[in-house]
């Protein structure tokens, strides 16, 4: 359910009473919103926060395609039964680079829990977010809340959400190729190094770019067409790798959902999008390019 708000007091309105009902009916809660808005939610339920699992959005949530293993099903899927969440991973700080991965994470939502117990609350600030984000709230929930109470959403249609922003990425100003296959892979990874050494990333994010790197070529030679191409430059605020292949990744929740225990493979797009900053993915028949993103 979209919550649009306005003021804190309309918030806590539209989200206190929502975790309390939660605890009464002993449901496990957690709530996923940004700092500030996490102390005003701790500071109203008083004693009853401590039931409460309390989640830093703008941490755990930074990379949108983390929210999903990383916060909504770790919590949901460690607790039997139904579950409630209030979970907010749009918020006015978002960039505009960081928007299309996160429309795309609430439109899949629903897909990632199927049929499992589940009832959340994703609040939006409609005085403070653009009018295009606010029309998507209506396209990625099927139940809209506001001051005036619940209503169904008219204009519920998560895939052509998900499709909407399966964009081609700017391309950047200039940025070394390197082609690999499956006798490159670690020559890859060097590449990958040195250019982020390059770039002025720092010592322990190289390491992460690099893992991430190896995980998607992996991927490229043993999923896609056996071949790829890697690239690594800098812009104003970020460090950027992008991988690009042939192969078709049709499953649009992989990388957000975790893989079963005891299966072999279908981790790495988890693991990149647990290292970094932001993921981007633009698909298409016969190609996927997969541009990940690390702050110096």
């Amino acid at each position: 359910m979209g919550l649009l708000y306005s003021g804190d007091t309309e918030y806590l309105n539209g989200t206190v009473p929502y975790i309390l009902e939660g605890l009464k009916l002993a449901e496990p809660v957690a709530v996923a919103v940004p700092g500030r808005n996490l102390t005003l939610i701790e500071a109203a339920l008083g004693d009853s926060a401590a039931d409460v699992e309390l989640i830093d959005m703008t941490e755990a949530g930074r990379n949108p395609g983390r929210i999903l293993p990383g916060v909504l099903l770790a919590f949901a899927d460690n607790r039997p039964g139904p579950v409630r969440i209030v979970g907010e991973p749009v918020w006015a700080g978002r960039s505009a680079v960081e928007y299309p991965a996160c429309a795309q994470h609430e439109a899949l939502i629903n897909f990632a829990f199927g049929d499992r117990e589940l009832r959340m609350l994703c609040p939006y600030d409609r005085t403070r977010l653009k009018g295009d984000v606010l029309a998507d709230v209506g396209r990625t929930h099927p139940t809209l809340s506001g001051a005036d109470g619940d209503r169904p959403s008219g204009e519920y249609a998560p895939d052509a959400v998900v499709e909407k922003y399966n964009l081609p990425l700017p391309e950047p100003k200039a940025a070394e190729a390197f082609r690999f296959d499956i006798a490159r892979l670690s020559a890859v990874r060097n590449f990958a190094r040195e250019r982020a050494e390059e770039s002025g990333l720092a010592p322990d994010r190289v390491e992460d770019l690099v893992l991430a790197v190896a995980e998607l070529s992996a991927n490229s030679v043993l999923h896609g067409s056996g071949h790829g191409v890697v690239r690594v430059w800098r812009d104003e605020d970020h460090v950027l790798c992008e991988v690009v292949d042939e192969g078709t990744l049709s499953d649009p929740l992989a990388g957000r959902r975790p893989a079963p225990p005891g299966q072999i493979g279908g981790r790495g797009l988890v693991l990149v999008n647990q290292v970094a900053d932001l993921v981007r993915q633009y698909l298409r028949p016969g190609s996927t390019v997969t541009r990940i993103y690390f702050r110096p």
